[in-house]
């Protein structure tokens, strides 16, 4: 029974040892990916991996207002001594809020360094404002562009709440005051007020346009119906300079702007919003996976997932490039 009894308090003392030393390597693999992490996060020492070099720029995904990114750009132009820019786009657009924020930030940096934007496979609505901030936009054949134009979208439940017998009442100042709201018809005039916004930004798109690309009104017309280019068709358009990848950007850049056809390209990290860090989550996963949890591990690794809903959540006038799903 006594030798029953030390075997069992030796099996938990070696369980104890090992969740101990487990916590240990998880606590030493969490300092490792966080310090390589705020290296690569500009402002830290990542930010010197641009000197001496052309820097690389990727703007991917969503576009919308961005406090982060801007003063990202912003200590590119001002503290890196990269001797040019390349910006890579992929991109369906956003809000017009956060692509005009976006292209304000990339003319600032032009004024103080050659910079040359090549579409990587989109650069759709105000994946298309943020091009054109750039002197010279470059694009593969296939690439898709364009896509000139804002909308304002909005649920509408009204039905749904009449099969469920729901009725959302309210007391508001004004006739337009929150409307529309999504949960009664909307009013000739709530619609004459939301089309008036789409008309006001849409004149604000085609002017940026217009002015940046050197258009007359016949050719603005053509392409400013909100359909998107192929960068083959987008070269005669002139919504795109030429064809070609990176080392026509590097080309570009040496032929038109001097500078030197030796320099290294690295990367320049915008800095990302805190909870989507990737090193973040892949340190939670490690904790958690020596914590003996792992499937919750798992789960925090394909967190990456709920991106997929993530256009949800914009909110105001969009310039965003949504092609039809199946019926």
């Amino acid at each position: 029974m006594s030798l029953d009894s030390d075997v069992i308090v030796d099996r938990r003392r070696i369980r104890r040892k090992l969740t101990f030393w487990r916590v240990v390597a998880a606590l030493v693999a969490i300092a490792l990916i966080v310090t390589f992490g705020m290296i690569a996060i500009p402002g830290g020492r990542g930010s010197l991996a641009v000197s001496s070099s052309i820097a690389r720029i990727n703007i991917e995904g969503l576009i919308r207002s961005d406090q982060e990114r801007v003063e990202a750009l912003e200590r590119l132009e001002k503290n890196s001594k990269a001797a040019a820019v390349i910006v890579h786009i992929n991109s369906p657009g956003g809000t017009t809020a956060g692509s005009e924020q976006l292209y304000d930030a990339l003319v600032h940096l032009k004024a103080k360094k050659p910079l040359v934007v090549v579409v990587e496979g989109l650069a759709a609505s105000g994946g298309y404002i943020t091009a054109i901030a750039a002197d010279h936009i470059i694009a593969q054949q296939t690439s898709l562009v364009g896509s000139i134009g804002v909308l304002f979208q909005f649920p509408n439940f009204t039905d749904l709440l009449k099969t469920v017998g729901v009725k959302v009442e309210e007391v508001k100042s004004s006739p337009l005051k929150a409307a529309p709201n999504g949960f009664e018809p909307t009013s000739p005039e709530a619609r004459a007020a939301l089309d008036a916004l789409v008309k006001d930004s849409y004149a604000w798109f085609r002017g940026l346009v217009k002015e940046r690309r050197g258009m007359d009104d016949e050719l603005l017309d053509k392409v400013a119906d909100g359909r998107v280019f192929t960068g083959h068709q987008a070269v005669d358009l002139k919504l795109i300079d030429q064809l070609g990848d990176e080392k026509s950007a590097i080309a570009w850049l040496v032929a038109q702007k001097g500078v030197k056809s030796d320099l290294p390209v690295r990367d320049y990290k915008l800095a990302p919003r805190f909870g989507d860090l990737t090193f973040l989550r892949t340190a939670a996963s490690i904790t958690l996976d020596a914590l003996g949890l792992s499937a919750v591990a798992r789960q925090v690794e394909q967190a990456g997932v709920a991106q997929a809903v993530d256009r949800l959540s914009l909110d105001g006038m969009l310039a965003l490039w949504r092609p039809a799903g199946p019926d």
